[in-house]
């Protein structure tokens, strides 16, 4: 009875639970109809909207279209209409061309016409009565012209020597670098007097063998602890120098060690070119020179013109050079590097033949250096044409530093030979009476007879001087031509 009791509420049991999971099942089956529903209808409005703003868009789109092609249209008729216009404007100005041309012809004929006409009556050739009218102007207005032309080249002088001038000044002004001219001698200090007797030798042997291997002179006089090192050539009395220098702090002076302290100073000395020259290069802001270059421009720090250390006039002139061409609106590089290099030249010029310009273009042109560069040393000393404006700027900077006071020494017989030279070349001139040269070259006065050379002429003479000057002549800077007329009318009195 308990098995079958317990059975019964078992199967009892089972039938309640599978009602209430049946029931269960069947509320979530209708609540996931009820969501499908939902969502469905969501996805519904969802795509309508979405049809109805594609719709929306593409009738703006097409407004828009239909706007375009309307101004497209306007403009081809627009297009058509000024085409139309213009050929009828080419066609008035094709007639009205043709119709010029008929009346410039016509022109001509009747200008010609009078021409002859004129010509007949008058009996003079075109050619002739237009000589002659000019020399009856030139007769009746000659003071007042002469006045004018006076009047004008005066006004344009001043204006251009003014500006000139302060453009050089600022250059000038904003590089200012100590001038000492160089001798052919050098002093060396000894640390004692002592040093004398050695360094002369027994029976002068040390001092002969210092003075044949580094191709000097010494003086040794009476001025104490000081020795006179004598050669025209700057880098033998440094070689000299240094090579004493050596052999007193090494002690033992003698014919052998002084050929090996002699060797030493010329290799030290090169290497100190080498130096030198990248130096002079970075000072100007120069950075890819060749080393060669950079060699060569050290070798010219042991180089003199009349004086002046080549590569101190070289740098000067870099500097002033490259700030006129900054003044002028030229190329402040180009002129700054040929002016650096205008003189490159005469680091061998006594070793290879030929000018130092020559000499001075073939290496920059050997080592890649730019033809602008090349163009603009070459003619400063007028050797060549002046191709650039850079040229006339290196050429300028190079008299500006030439001709600064204390920068260079010219010999007496070259001085004297100057000035002659300048008044030989303006008495012989027609119509001079006498020239003197004055302010050590840089004027000229030319007194003129007054009954051969009028005020026009003395106009021109002035300029026919002062352009045969620049031709014929070299000089540092520049020449006052001063023509002088003067006329004094004498009566007497009885």
């Amino acid at each position: 009875m308990g098995l079958i009791a317990g059975y019964f509420v078992r199967e009892s049991w089972g039938a309640k639970r599978a009602s209430s999971l049946e029931n269960k099942i069947k509320e979530d089956l209708s609540r996931s109809e009820k969501e499908a529903e939902k969502i469905i209808l969501e996805a519904k409005d969802k795509a309508l909207k979405a049809l109805e703003e594609a719709r929306k868009e593409e009738k703006e789109r097409k407004e828009k279209i239909d706007k375009l092609e309307e101004r497209v249209l306007e403009k081809d008729n627009f297009i058509s209409k000024k085409e139309k216009d213009l050929d009828a404007e080419r066609e008035r100005i094709n007639k009205e061309e043709a119709r010029l041309e008929i009346l410039s012809v016509e022109l001509e004929k009747a200008k010609n016409k009078s021409t002859e006409e004129l010509s007949r009556i008058a009996g003079l050739t075109p050619e002739k009565a237009k000589e002659k009218l000019i020399k009856d102007i030139e007769e009746r207005h000659h003071t007042e012209l002469s006045g004018t032309l006076f009047k004008l080249m005066h006004e344009r002088k001043e204006e251009i020597e003014k500006k000139s001038m302060e453009i050089m000044t600022t250059a000038v002004q904003r590089y200012g670098r100590s001038h000492i001219s160089d001798i052919t001698t050098s002093v060396f200090t000894l640390p004692s007097e002592d040093l004398k007797g050695k360094i002369i030798g027994r029976e002068g042997r040390n001092i002969r063998t210092l003075e044949r291997l580094a191709g000097v002179e010494f003086v040794i006089d009476e001025s104490p602890e000081t020795i006179i090192i004598s050669s025209f050539d700057p880098f033998r009395r440094e070689v000299a120098s240094l090579a004493l220098s050596k052999l007193i702090k090494d002690g033992r002076i003698q014919p052998a060690k002084i050929e090996e302290k002699v060797e030493e100073a010329k290799a030290e000395l090169d290497k100190r070119i080498h130096e030198i020259g990248e130096q002079a290069a970075q000072e100007l802001g120069i950075y890819n020179f060749p080393k060669e270059i950079l060699q060569l421009l050290g070798r010219l720090n042991f180089r003199t013109s009349f004086g002046q250390n080549v590569l101190t006039h070289s740098i000067e002139m870099a500097h002033v050079a490259s700030m006129m061409a900054a003044e002028l609106g030229a190329n402040p590089e180009v002129s700054k590097r040929g002016a650096l290099l205008h003189d490159i030249g005469k680091a061998i010029d006594h070793e290879v033949q030929g000018t130092h310009v020559e000499i001075g273009m073939k290496i920059l042109k050997k080592y890649g250096i730019d033809d602008a560069v090349v163009d603009a040393m070459k003619s400063h000393h007028e050797e060549y044409p002046f191709a650039t404006p850079e040229a006339y700027i290196v050429t300028a900077a190079d008299a500006i530093s030439a001709a600064r006071p204390g920068a260079r020494r010219g010999t007496m017989e070259n001085y004297i030979k100057r000035l002659q030279d300048l008044e030989n070349l303006a008495t012989s001139f027609e119509g001079v009476k006498n020239a003197y040269a004055i302010a050590a070259g840089r004027e000229i006065r030319v007194f003129v007879i007054p009954e051969k050379v009028d005020d026009f002429k003395a106009l021109q003479l002035a300029r026919d001087i002062a352009n045969k000057i620049e031709a014929d002549l070299k000089y540092p800077g520049e020449v006052k031509v001063n023509v002088i007329r003067e006329i004094r009318a004498v009566e007497y009195a009885k």
